[in-house]
C-alpha cells in the first residue's frame, strides 16, 4: 500500500537479530488494514440499513420515528453481545488455536450477514422477522468480538518508537474506507432503483457484498496469523489470552480507563455517520442519495484527519493528541445543534467538520493507554477495552441522540458529544495521576 512507508524489519525484541523471526511493521499494518476494512464495511452496511431500510421493512406497523428507534435498539444488540463474543472466542483460542478462533468468528459473521440479506420482512413472516433480525445482529456482535487477532497490539510493539502514532493510525483507516464504500453503494442503489425495488430487494446487495469481502479478508488474515513467523512473534510478545477474571483482578481499572479514554471518538463515530441519516430522512426534505455522497466526502476528510493525526502524534505524543482532539470535539459540540437545525448547507458543514474531527480523534483512539497492561495482559486487555468503549460510547448513540433530539430538541446531540469529550479528558487525567503515583511509589 502506498500509504505505508518502507520500514526496517523488526525482530520480536525490537532489534535486528538473525536468531528470531522477523516481520516488518508495514507487513503487519497491511494485515490490520485488511481485517479492519472488511469488518467496518460489514458494520456500516448494517448501520446505514438500520437508519434507511429496517424501519420500513421490519417495523412497518409503527410510525416512522418509533420504527427508527426500534431499529436502533436492535442495532445496539451487537455491541452488547461483543464482549461476550470476545470471552467466548478467547476460550476457543486457548482450547484450540488462533486460526480456529478467527475462522469460526468470521464464518459466524458471514453467516449472520447472509442471514440478514435473505431475511423476509415483517409483512411476510410477521414478528418472526424481528426476532431473526435481532438474533442475526447479536451473532454479528459475538463474531466481531471473536475476530480480534492481536495484530494491532503486535504492530504497536514492533513499531519504531518515533513512528508509533503513524502506525497506530494505519489500523484505524479501515473505518472511513469501509464507510465510504458502504455509503457510496447505498447511494447508488437508492438513486438507481425505484422505492419499491430498493425496499424489496435492492438493499440486500450490500449485505451480499459484505459477505464476499469477509471471505476474502478471512483468507488474507489467516495467511498472516497462522504463519510460523507471526505465531512466534505473538507468542514471544505474550500476546495470548489470559482468564478474564484474572485480567480484571490485576488490571481492571486500566480496562475502564482505556474504554473511557476513547469515548470522545466513539461518541462522535455514530453522531456523524448513522444518526444524521435518520434525522435527514425523518425531519428534512433532503435527497438521501445526495446526503450519502456528502458523507462519502466526509469519509475522505476523515482519512485526511487520520493521516494528520499520525504525524501530530509522533510529534507531540499520542495521549496529548487524544486529549487535544477531545477538547476540539467539546468545542464542536456547542455548534452542533445550530448546524444541524440550520438547513441543508449548515447540515453539510456539520457533517464535514464532524468527519474531520472524527479522523483526528479516532486515528489515535485505539490503544493509546494499552501499555498499562504490560505484556501478559495486553492481548486480552486491548480486546475488552475496545469492546467496552464501543458499548459505552457508540452502541446507543443513534438511539439516544434521535430519541432525545426528537422529543426535546437538537441541543441534546451537542450534550451527548460533550459528555464523551469530558469522559475522555477525565480518563486521561486519571491515567496520568495513576502513572505519577506509581512512579513516586
Amino acid at each position: 500500500m502506498s500509504s505505508i512507508p518502507a520500514s526496517p524489519t523488526v525482530s520480536v525484541h525490537g532489534q535486528d537479530s538473525g536468531s528470531h523471526a522477523q516481520v516488518a511493521p508495514g507487513e503487519i499494518a497491511v494485515g490490520v488494514v485488511i481485517g479492519r476494512t472488511s469488518e467496518y464495511f460489514d458494520f456500516f452496511v448494517y448501520g446505514i440499513a438500520s437508519a434507511l431500510v429496517f424501519p420500513k421493512v421490519f417495523f412497518p406497523f409503527a410510525e416512522p420515528l418509533q420504527a427508527t428507534l426500534y431499529s436502533f435498539a436492535v442495532f445496539a444488540l451487537a455491541f452488547i453481545a461483543r464482549p461476550l463474543g470476545t470471552v467466548l472466542f478467547l476460550w476457543i483460542q486457548s482450547r484450540w488455536s488462533r486460526g480456529t478462533k478467527l475462522t469460526a468468528a468470521l464464518f459466524l459473521l458471514g453467516t449472520s450477514t447472509a442471514g440478514i440479506a435473505f431475511l423476509p420482512g415483517y409483512e411476510k413472516i410477521g414478528a418472526a422477522a424481528i426476532v431473526l433480525l435481532a438474533l442475526f445482529r447479536s451473532s454479528q456482535g459475538v463474531a466481531l468480538g471473536g475476530s480480534w487477532d492481536g495484530l494491532p497490539s503486535l504492530l504497536a510493539l514492533n513499531t519504531p518508537k518515533h513512528r508509533r502514532g503513524w502506525y497506530a493510525m494505519l489500523g484505524q483507516l479501515g473505518a472511513p474506507v469501509g464507510f465510504i464504500v458502504a455509503a457510496a453503494l447505498f447511494s447508488f442503489l437508492y438513486s438507481s432503483l425505484s422505492n419499491e425495488d430498493f425496499y424489496d430487494w435492492g438493499w440486500r446487495y450490500p449485505f451480499f457484498a459484505a459477505l464476499a469481502i469477509n471471505v476474502v479478508a478471512l483468507f488474507s488474515r489467516l495467511r498472516l496469523v497462522v504463519t510460523h513467523e507471526y505465531e512466534q512473534q505473538l507468542g514471544e510478545r505474550q500476546l495470548e489470552p489470559v482468564p478474564v477474571a484474572e485480567l480484571f483482578r490485576a488490571k481492571g481499572r486500566h480496562v475502564f480507563i482505556g474504554a473511557f479514554a476513547a469515548l470522545a471518538s466513539y461518541a462522535m463515530f455514530h453522531i456523524v455517520t448513522i444518526f444524521p441519516l435518520s434525522w435527514i430522512q425523518l425531519f428534512t426534505e433532503q435527497d438521501i442519495s445526495r446526503f450519502l455522497m456528502v458523507q462519502v466526502v466526509g469519509g475522505f476528510l476523515a482519512i485526511g484527519g487520520m493521516l494528520a493525526s499520525g504525524v501530530i502524534a509522533d510529534r507531540f505524543g499520542r495521549v496529548p493528541t487524544l486529549g487535544a482532539t477531545a477538547l476540539a470535539i467539546a468545542v464542536f459540540s456547542g455548534f452542533a445543534p445550530t448546524l444541524l437545525g440550520g438547513g441543508a448547507i449548515p447540515q453539510q458543514v456539520f457533517m464535514l467538520v464532524g468527519f474531520l474531527l472524527l479522523g483526528l480523534s479516532y486515528g489515535q483512539a485505539s490503544g493509546a493507554v494499552t501499555r498499562n497492561f504490560g505484556g501478559r495482559y495486553r492481548y486480552t486487555g486491548a480486546a475488552l477495552t475496545t469492546d467496552l468503549a464501543w458499548l459505552i460510547g457508540a452502541a446507543f448513540a443513534p438511539l439516544v441522540a434521535l430519541g432525545l433530539c426528537a422529543h426535546f430538541g437538537l441541543p441534546y446531540v451537542g450534550l451527548y458529544l460533550l459528555s464523551g469529550a469530558v469522559a475522555t479528558l477525565a480518563a486521561l487525567l486519571v491515567n496520568r495521576w495513576l502513572k505519577q503515583r506509581e512512579a513516586q511509589g
